[in-house]
């Protein structure tokens, strides 16, 4: 067997793929109805396939208004760029992945092609190891969900200990009236809430309030300017979180690991960039004992998938929050009558293919 020092590059193929949501589904207090992305299918010179998908989350809601709060890039830039380099990775060795993602400032090509190189060498875990919390479901939910979705979320799925709601959506009324219907239907959940920076300090506040704080783990972005987000735990004793804010250029992680009230950071991997980035900024956290939460951006399944690994790897004792492809009304990759998945080639429209022909549904 080959060792990974040996393995090259032999051949790329680049996908594109647009699937329909259906129910739409919340990117921050905005909305999408369909979801874009690409999908990277790389040969060895040992026949060994790896499959990454790379899916900025940018591009226009349902009132076709740009996202914003995410992905600052958006999906035609990392499709030129990718077209760019594709060519120069023939008959490279697989390290050139990570040397090219250390170096490209674009954070969802950098995840994709380090997270390409990982799974090329083993790095990432063939199976989970940590079941219990790995395959734990943390779902998603939010004002205006029917009773009958609610609880089959909450009451169908096995191993569900926290729930994920948006908030500072609707009215606060029907939010703080929605969360005790959740905890009457599941009174042993915590609650992770997500405010997206909807509400002012004194409207979390007044908010937090009402709702019982010792369920609550933290609240992700409170407050429409984060500075005012210690107060809330210098007032109430709640925790929150940060999401949104590790995406800003001008982010200083050191600095925010030392403000009081930080309970995690919520790692959204495609917004973010590379392995070796993220594993620098979970280990700095660690350290001042700021849990880390692998969070999806909306990704197909391939990428959920890959999600789990990675939070296997980097976050084994937190349970993901991947509860997004419920809405998603086609997959990236097909189940078989055998153990491995294929490319669904009725969604994947191939964009380029450099280097030999070869069978486009080999096992990744």
């Amino acid at each position: 067997m080959s060792s990974s020092d040996d393995l090259t590059i032999t051949s790329c193929t680049l996908y594109q793929y647009q699937i329909e949501l259906n129910p739409s589904l919340p990117v921050g207090i905005q909305r999408i109805d369909f979801r874009k992305g690409l999908v990277l299918d790389i040969q060895l010179n040992n026949q060994q396939t790896a499959w990454a998908e790379i899916a900025p989350l940018s591009g226009l809601d349902i009132d076709s208004q740009m996202i914003t709060g995410f992905s600052q890039e958006s999906l035609d830039e990392v499709k030129s760029k990718l077209q760019q380099i594709l060519p120069s990775l023939i008959d490279q060795p697989l390290v050139v992945l990570n040397a090219i993602a250390q170096q490209i400032s674009l954070p969802s090509l950098a995840f994709s092609l380090s997270l390409l190189h990982a799974k090329s060498t083993h790095c990432l875990p063939i199976i989970i190891e940590n079941t219990p919390i790995q395959s734990a479901v943390v779902p998603l939910l939010y004002d205006g969900m029917s009773t009958a979705i609610i609880t089959q979320k909450l009451l169908t799925q096995a191993s569900i200990n926290s729930v994920k709601i948006k908030v500072a959506q609707t009215s606060m009324a029907s939010e703080i009236q929605f969360i005790y219907q959740v905890l009457a239907i599941a009174p042993h959940v915590t609650l992770r809430l997500d405010a997206n920076r909807g509400f002012s300090l004194e409207q979390a506040i007044d908010f937090l309030a009402c709702l019982p704080k010792h369920k609550i783990e933290y609240i992700e972005e409170p407050c429409i300017n984060p500075n005012d987000n210690p107060q809330i735990y210098r007032q109430l004793g709640i925790n929150y979180a940060l999401d949104e804010s590790l995406n800003l250029p001008q982010f200083d992680l050191d600095l925010a690991l030392q403000q009081p009230g930080l309970g995690a950071l919520i790692i959204k991997p495609m917004l973010l960039g590379s392995l070796e980035k993220l594993q620098s900024m979970i280990s700095r956290a660690h350290l001042e004992g700021v849990r880390c939460i692998l969070s999806s951006s909306l990704e197909a399944d391939m990428g959920i998938n890959d999600l789990r690994l990675v939070s296997q790897a980097l976050t084994p004792d937190e349970s993901p929050g991947l509860d997004t492809l419920s809405a998603f009304t086609q997959p990236v990759l097909l189940a078989t009558s055998g153990l491995s998945p294929q490319l669904n080639h009725q969604v994947l429209q191939q964009l380029t293919h450099i280097g030999p022909t070869r069978d486009p549904n080999k096992v990744g």
